[in-house]
């Protein structure tokens, strides 16, 4: 479509609608949790743990920035084309994506539909814009397509007053990643907070990876609270609780904490620190003016994981695991003698 252009030119052109990003300084060490020793323990009383944060970076760099960032590891491991991050608001799910682009130096393309709304109108347009983004993509690799609120794209009904036309992409977008093959170093990456909203078939056939991003436990509330607060300026002594703190904001997420935190260290609390230290009860009355993360929302996110094909897999392999594990004797007693007459009567035939 554009053999004429040079790729300077089409890079400028993407750069000037808006389509190429610049991301902010974001490294994947920011993303900052403590990993839950609790998961074992749960699974033995039959619950399903969501995966701490520790999980969450570990994922993120497994299927995302080492494949991204090494032909060699891009070439051994399998292909990840997709990654689909779900998580209620404020978990850091956009802060992952400008992570891995930062981590590995890829150019990041932002197709979030009210991005792209009013861009490259009709279908050639559509058609255009796709082949600008994987001509570019491939040819200055690595390269990370973004798509905020992915989930809207597989909405069955959209509102008419809605401009941004999510479901711009429905057709074209996955053709194009059928075409994406393993010496490609592209990486398509959406993020929702409700994906249960979008038809689960067809977004499940487009992101191949999805990653789950719980709320803080209290090990990482209590790892956050510290390392926000000393980032902003603020001083930790002992006249601030902050396994308290950590204990009452249950359902915060790090957005909620780094909120609160702005709000009370200001400038002209930062320069009275020395004479009037930080206490936890100042946090808070900012605090009471967000609304947390309810646990049930966070049901609802395990819920919906599993009815995806990749849940119900998951599920099938930690079912055959326990029953491997729960085996001992009992297991081997039930080969006993009727597995004696099986085989006897294969010998008599």
């Amino acid at each position: 479509m554009t053999p004429d252009r040079t790729i300077e030119s089409l890079y400028e052109e993407l750069v000037k609608e808006g389509i190429i990003v610049r991301c902010p300084q974001i490294r994947l060490s920011e993303f900052e949790g403590e990993y839950s020793y609790l998961g074992t323990t749960l699974r033995q009383a039959n619950i399903e743990p969501m995966p701490s944060l520790s999980d969450v970076r570990r994922l993120v760099t497994e299927f995302g920035i080492l494949p991204l960032g090494s032909q060699a590891v891009h070439e051994q491991a399998p292909l990840t084309k997709s990654i689909l991050l779900a998580g209620p608001r404020g978990t850091g799910k956009k802060m992952l994506v400008q992570a891995v682009c930062n981590e590995v130096g890829a150019n990041m393309f932002d197709l979030t539909a009210a991005n792209i709304a009013g861009k490259y109108p009709g279908k050639d347009g559509l058609k255009m814009l796709i082949h600008l983004v994987f001509k570019v993509g491939r040819e200055l690799q690595p390269s990370v397509i973004y798509i905020g609120d992915c989930e809207r794209m597989f909405k069955k009904k959209i509102p008419k007053t809605d401009p941004t036309d999510p479901k711009r992409l429905k057709k074209e977008l996955p053709k194009a990643m059928k075409g994406v093959k393993s010496d490609d170093r592209l990486l398509l990456v959406g993020t929702s907070r409700c994906p249960f909203d979008g038809e689960m078939k067809p977004l499940c056939s487009l992101y191949q990876r999805i990653i789950l991003i719980p709320r803080p436990d209290y090990a990482s509330r209590h790892l956050l609270w510290r390392r926000l607060i000393l980032k902003n300026n603020g001083v930790i002594t002992n006249t601030l609780d902050v396994s308290s703190l950590s204990k009452v904001t249950d359902g915060y997420t790090p957005g909620h904490m780094l909120t609160a935190i702005t709000q009370v260290l200001t400038e002209r609390r930062i320069q009275t620190l020395s004479k009037k230290p930080l206490q936890s009860v100042e946090f808070i009355a900012p605090l009471a003016r967000i609304d947390p993360i309810y646990k049930e929302e966070e049901e609802a996110f395990k819920g919906w994981y599993a009815k995806t094909p990749l849940g119900k897999k998951r599920a099938k392999a930690a079912q055959a695991d326990d029953d491997d594990g729960g085996g001992g004797k009992g297991g081997k007693g039930g080969k006993g003698k009727k597995g004696k007459k099986k085989g006897g009567k294969k010998k008599k035939k």
